[in-house]
């Protein structure tokens, strides 16, 4: 068996019902879930139901895509009051992390880049201090430069964090965000040390584990050197148009589970 606890983020199912997609990765042998944060999808004591009902851990929640950072206080304000009910979301479920990012698909500013990063930090700051208050830790997810305009690389994240001045504020590195941004991956691993909290996993092509030139390899050794003690979450998708969507067409879902069986068989062999 893989040393490290595996979960799948809930999200690239689509719009499949929690329960099925419960039963789907029960079946394909998985820990757990990242949950999308969907609060209009689910309570937390059903979605807790569901999951424990097919022996899933809830490892973690990742937020619908809102704007913390955006210049528009109608925009951002919004925003930032959907991350408190999901807190108090997270709190009842069980308080697994809590990830934030900024707007996935703004990689501009709207006003320039000196105001919104301090908007974001503001923002990040205000969400942590709502979690800690709740007993609850967030991390920081890194995006690429596709995605969004601000915090790319874990060396900016660790940067954020140190104005913030937060301990319950850690990283989530992704192997296919760093596949993008990083000189080094594995590298970058090690520097953001004990500040990694979260891992996801997708090959360079945001497939399986395997089928892209990702060194797998490389980075589960330097999460033994810095003794992570988390999930690997698997945040694969079949291959196809659009990375905003899982729903690449035929069979896309079961294109996805055959990548997430090839997923969990790499990590049970090599982590």
């Amino acid at each position: 068996m893989a040393n490290f606890k595996l979960g799948v983020c809930t999200w690239t199912f689509g719009d499949q019902a929690l329960s099925q997609t419960a039963q789907r990765l029960a079946a394909l042998g998985y820990d757990g879930v990242e949950l999308l944060g969907d609060l209009s999808l689910y309570t937390a004591s059903r979605a807790a139901q569901i999951l424990e009902d097919n022996g899933l851990a809830v490892f973690s929640l990742t937020p619908a895509n809102v704007d913390i950072a955006h210049p528009n206080p109608s925009l951002r304000q919004p925003a930032l009051d959907y991350f408190f009910r999901l807190l108090d979301f997270a709190a009842e479920l069980g308080q697994p992390l809590v990830s934030c990012h900024g707007f996935v698909g703004r990689i501009a500013p709207v006003s320039n880049m000196i105001e919104e990063d301090e908007l974001l930090v503001n923002a990040v700051w205000q969400i942590g201090q709502r979690a800690a208050e709740r007993n609850l830790r967030i991390v920081f997810e890194v995006l690429n430069r596709y995605e969004t305009h601000q915090i790319h690389t874990g060396e900016e994240a660790l940067r954020m964090i140190e104005v913030l001045n937060l301990e319950n504020v850690g990283v989530l590195l992704d192997a296919y965000h760093m596949n993008i941004e990083e000189r080094n991956p594995a590298q970058a691993i090690r520097d953001v040390g004990s500040r990694l909290w979260l891992y996801h996993a997708a090959d360079s092509n945001r497939q399986a584990v395997g089928r892209g030139h990702t060194d797998f390899r490389a980075q589960v050794d330097a999460l033994y050197d810095i003794k992570y003690d988390g999930p690997i979450i698997i945040e694969c998708t079949a291959p196809g148009p659009n990375p905003f969507t899982p729903d690449k067409g035929n069979n896309w879902r079961e294109i996805l589970e055959i990548h997430l069986d090839e997923s969990r068989k790499w990590f049970e062999k090599h982590g």
